[in-house]
């Protein structure tokens, strides 16, 4: 190890770049972020994905089967089984 170095020429930042993401800061409630970061650790994927995700989601206008979909409900499930039972 040196006992001097020179960081004259030196800049401030990631070493490598992103292509195609965008450095921001965003104030989020503390139980969204509770709720992704869960999610996340859950799913085994960063909480920034699931956040962007869940944005990009937002912007189609769809609601696409994703990693944070929501789950079917005991009524819901129900409705179906009623319905698929009734045609047979």
């Amino acid at each position: 190890m040196r006992k001097h170095y020179d960081f004259s020429e030196a800049r401030r930042g990631a070493v490598l770049s992103s292509t195609g993401k965008t450095r921001i800061t965003i104030m989020l409630d503390d139980d969204v972020l509770s709720h992704f970061r869960r999610r996340g650790e859950q799913l085994g994927v960063g909480y920034q994905t699931l956040v962007n995700d869940a944005l990009r989601q937002s912007l189609s206008g769809k609601k696409a089967a994703s990693r944070n979909a929501r789950p079917v409900t005991i009524g819901e499930l129900r409705r179906i089984l009623r319905e698929e039972l009734k045609a047979s």
